[in-house]
Protein backbone atom coordinates (compact mmCIF):
# COMPACT_ATOMS: atom_id res chain seq x y z
CA UNK A 1 0.00 0.00 0.00
CA UNK A 2 2.60 2.65 0.71
CA UNK A 3 4.48 1.47 -2.76
CA UNK A 4 1.28 2.56 -4.35
CA UNK A 5 0.30 5.34 -2.58
CA UNK A 6 4.16 6.92 -3.54
CA UNK A 7 3.96 6.01 -7.01
CA UNK A 8 0.56 7.92 -6.99
CA UNK A 9 2.33 10.83 -5.43
CA UNK A 10 4.91 10.55 -8.11
CA UNK A 11 2.77 10.30 -10.93
CA UNK A 12 0.62 13.94 -9.65
CA UNK A 13 3.90 15.84 -9.29
CA UNK A 14 4.82 14.68 -12.30
CA UNK A 15 1.58 15.63 -14.33
CA UNK A 16 1.55 18.81 -12.18
CA UNK A 17 5.39 19.48 -13.67
CA UNK A 18 4.70 18.81 -17.10
CA UNK A 19 1.38 21.02 -17.08
CA UNK A 20 3.45 24.05 -15.52
CA UNK A 21 6.19 23.57 -18.33
CA UNK A 22 3.44 23.43 -20.94
CA UNK A 23 1.93 26.80 -19.46
CA UNK A 24 5.25 28.55 -19.48
CA UNK A 25 5.67 27.52 -22.97
CA UNK A 26 2.62 27.96 -24.43
CA UNK A 27 2.36 30.60 -27.55
CA UNK A 28 -0.49 33.55 -27.48
CA UNK A 29 -2.76 33.65 -30.08
CA UNK A 30 -1.64 35.90 -32.62
CA UNK A 31 -3.62 39.75 -32.14
CA UNK A 32 -6.18 40.64 -35.22
CA UNK A 33 -4.82 42.90 -37.59
CA UNK A 34 -6.14 44.82 -40.79
CA UNK A 35 -3.13 44.52 -42.61
CA UNK A 36 -3.14 42.94 -46.51
CA UNK A 37 -5.55 43.29 -49.54
CA UNK A 38 -9.45 43.33 -48.96
CA UNK A 39 -12.56 43.68 -51.49
CA UNK A 40 -16.26 43.68 -50.44
CA UNK A 41 -19.79 45.11 -51.63
CA UNK A 42 -21.55 47.92 -50.58
CA UNK A 43 -25.16 50.04 -50.73
CA UNK A 44 -26.93 52.57 -49.41
CA UNK A 45 -28.55 55.54 -50.66
CA UNK A 46 -27.82 58.78 -51.50
CA UNK A 47 -29.12 62.46 -51.97
CA UNK A 48 -27.44 64.43 -54.98
CA UNK A 49 -27.99 68.11 -55.52
CA UNK A 50 -27.63 69.98 -58.47
CA UNK A 51 -26.77 73.16 -59.45
CA UNK A 52 -27.99 74.41 -62.71
CA UNK A 53 -27.20 78.06 -64.19
CA UNK A 54 -29.92 78.65 -67.27
CA UNK A 55 -30.22 81.79 -68.84
CA UNK A 56 -32.63 83.41 -67.04
CA UNK A 57 -32.37 82.20 -63.68
CA UNK A 58 -30.31 79.43 -61.55
CA UNK A 59 -32.37 76.52 -60.60
CA UNK A 60 -31.01 73.83 -57.44
CA UNK A 61 -32.95 70.43 -57.54
CA UNK A 62 -32.54 67.06 -55.33
CA UNK A 63 -31.54 63.60 -56.87
CA UNK A 64 -32.49 60.97 -54.09
CA UNK A 65 -32.01 57.32 -54.87
CA UNK A 66 -29.97 54.22 -54.09
CA UNK A 67 -26.31 53.45 -54.50
CA UNK A 68 -24.86 49.79 -55.11
CA UNK A 69 -21.09 49.47 -55.66
CA UNK A 70 -17.97 47.24 -55.33
CA UNK A 71 -14.76 48.60 -53.36
CA UNK A 72 -11.03 46.79 -53.06
CA UNK A 73 -8.19 48.36 -51.11
CA UNK A 74 -4.76 47.66 -48.45
CA UNK A 75 -3.93 48.48 -45.30
CA UNK A 76 -1.15 48.25 -43.34
CA UNK A 77 -1.08 48.65 -39.28
CA UNK A 78 1.22 49.78 -37.87
CA UNK A 79 0.60 49.42 -33.57
CA UNK A 80 -3.12 50.68 -33.53
CA UNK A 81 -2.95 53.10 -36.58
CA UNK A 82 -3.43 51.41 -39.75
CA UNK A 83 -3.55 53.20 -43.15
CA UNK A 84 -4.43 52.38 -45.95
CA UNK A 85 -5.40 53.41 -50.07
CA UNK A 86 -9.01 52.10 -51.17
CA UNK A 87 -11.25 52.59 -54.63
CA UNK A 88 -14.69 51.93 -55.48
CA UNK A 89 -17.21 52.01 -58.50
CA UNK A 90 -20.73 52.44 -57.63
CA UNK A 91 -23.94 53.16 -60.02
CA UNK A 92 -26.46 55.58 -58.77
CA UNK A 93 -30.43 55.39 -59.32
CA UNK A 94 -31.61 58.82 -59.02
CA UNK A 95 -32.63 60.77 -62.05
CA UNK A 96 -35.63 63.14 -62.35
CA UNK A 97 -37.33 65.89 -64.48
CA UNK A 98 -35.60 69.12 -65.04
CA UNK A 99 -36.58 71.97 -66.21
CA UNK A 100 -37.13 70.91 -70.36
CA UNK A 101 -35.28 67.89 -69.80
CA UNK A 102 -37.18 65.05 -69.29
CA UNK A 103 -34.55 63.17 -67.30
CA UNK A 104 -31.30 64.55 -65.23
CA UNK A 105 -29.05 62.84 -63.32
CA UNK A 106 -25.96 60.72 -62.45
CA UNK A 107 -25.47 57.01 -63.37
CA UNK A 108 -22.04 55.92 -62.80
CA UNK A 109 -19.58 57.56 -60.37
CA UNK A 110 -15.59 56.23 -58.95
CA UNK A 111 -13.44 57.63 -56.39
CA UNK A 112 -9.32 57.01 -55.34
CA UNK A 113 -9.31 57.72 -51.76
CA UNK A 114 -5.96 57.37 -49.30
CA UNK A 115 -7.37 56.19 -45.61
CA UNK A 116 -6.05 56.25 -42.01
CA UNK A 117 -7.38 54.94 -38.90
CA UNK A 118 -7.21 53.39 -35.53
CA UNK A 119 -7.94 49.98 -34.59
CA UNK A 120 -9.76 48.66 -31.39
CA UNK A 121 -8.52 44.87 -31.77
CA UNK A 122 -11.26 43.90 -34.52
CA UNK A 123 -13.12 47.12 -35.02
CA UNK A 124 -11.67 50.13 -37.32
CA UNK A 125 -12.55 53.71 -37.01
CA UNK A 126 -11.04 55.23 -39.93
CA UNK A 127 -11.42 58.67 -42.23
CA UNK A 128 -10.74 58.93 -45.88
CA UNK A 129 -10.69 61.42 -48.69
CA UNK A 130 -9.33 62.05 -52.44
CA UNK A 131 -10.32 61.88 -55.91
CA UNK A 132 -13.63 61.38 -57.82
CA UNK A 133 -15.62 61.38 -60.68
CA UNK A 134 -19.40 60.54 -61.62
CA UNK A 135 -21.16 60.84 -65.38
CA UNK A 136 -24.03 63.27 -65.47
CA UNK A 137 -26.47 62.99 -67.82
CA UNK A 138 -29.32 65.09 -69.10
CA UNK A 139 -32.47 63.66 -71.84
CA UNK A 140 -34.13 66.64 -73.82
CA UNK A 141 -36.86 65.30 -76.17
CA UNK A 142 -36.00 66.21 -79.53
CA UNK A 143 -32.19 67.03 -78.73
CA UNK A 144 -30.69 63.75 -77.93
CA UNK A 145 -29.31 62.73 -74.64
CA UNK A 146 -26.05 64.48 -73.39
CA UNK A 147 -23.59 63.18 -71.25
CA UNK A 148 -20.32 64.71 -68.90
CA UNK A 149 -18.08 63.47 -66.53
CA UNK A 150 -17.58 65.41 -63.66
CA UNK A 151 -14.59 65.00 -61.95
CA UNK A 152 -13.40 66.63 -58.00
CA UNK A 153 -13.10 65.65 -54.53
CA UNK A 154 -14.71 63.69 -52.10
CA UNK A 155 -14.42 62.96 -48.18
CA UNK A 156 -15.66 60.47 -45.78
CA UNK A 157 -15.57 58.63 -42.05
CA UNK A 158 -16.54 55.22 -41.22
CA UNK A 159 -16.45 51.92 -39.17
CA UNK A 160 -15.19 48.61 -40.61
CA UNK A 161 -16.24 45.49 -37.65
CA UNK A 162 -14.25 42.19 -38.24
CA UNK A 163 -16.83 39.68 -37.73
CA UNK A 164 -13.84 37.20 -37.98
CA UNK A 165 -10.46 36.96 -39.75
CA UNK A 166 -11.33 37.51 -43.13
CA UNK A 167 -14.58 38.69 -42.86
CA UNK A 168 -16.11 42.32 -41.96
CA UNK A 169 -18.82 44.79 -42.43
CA UNK A 170 -18.86 48.26 -43.03
CA UNK A 171 -20.68 51.03 -41.84
CA UNK A 172 -19.54 54.61 -43.87
CA UNK A 173 -20.64 58.54 -44.69
CA UNK A 174 -19.53 60.04 -47.85
CA UNK A 175 -19.33 63.94 -48.95
CA UNK A 176 -18.15 64.31 -52.92
CA UNK A 177 -17.91 67.22 -54.85
CA UNK A 178 -18.05 66.55 -58.36
CA UNK A 179 -17.42 69.83 -59.36
CA UNK A 180 -18.97 72.04 -62.33
CA UNK A 181 -19.31 71.21 -66.05
CA UNK A 182 -21.85 71.65 -68.89
CA UNK A 183 -24.64 69.45 -70.07
CA UNK A 184 -26.58 70.06 -72.84
CA UNK A 185 -25.71 73.70 -72.80
CA UNK A 186 -26.21 73.89 -69.06
CA UNK A 187 -23.47 75.21 -66.43
CA UNK A 188 -24.33 72.17 -64.03
CA UNK A 189 -22.70 71.53 -60.61
CA UNK A 190 -23.25 68.21 -58.73
CA UNK A 191 -22.43 67.11 -54.96
CA UNK A 192 -23.34 64.23 -53.35
CA UNK A 193 -24.19 62.46 -49.68
CA UNK A 194 -24.04 59.19 -49.16
CA UNK A 195 -24.46 56.62 -46.73
CA UNK A 196 -23.89 52.76 -47.22
CA UNK A 197 -23.18 49.55 -45.40
CA UNK A 198 -20.98 46.86 -46.72
CA UNK A 199 -19.14 43.51 -46.14
CA UNK A 200 -15.86 42.70 -47.60
CA UNK A 201 -13.34 39.92 -47.85
CA UNK A 202 -10.02 40.22 -46.32
CA UNK A 203 -7.25 38.10 -47.54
Amino acid sequence: MKCLLTSALLALVSTSALAADLTQYSVAAPAFTWSGPYLGVHGGGAIARGDFGFSRENQSEDFKGGIFGGFAGYNYQFGSVVAGVETNVDYNWNDKAVANASSVGTDWSGAVRARLGYAFDNILFYGAGGATATRGFAEVPGSGDGKAVFAGWTVGTGVDYAFANNIFGRAEYRYSDFGSKELEGVKSDFTQQTVNLGVGLKF
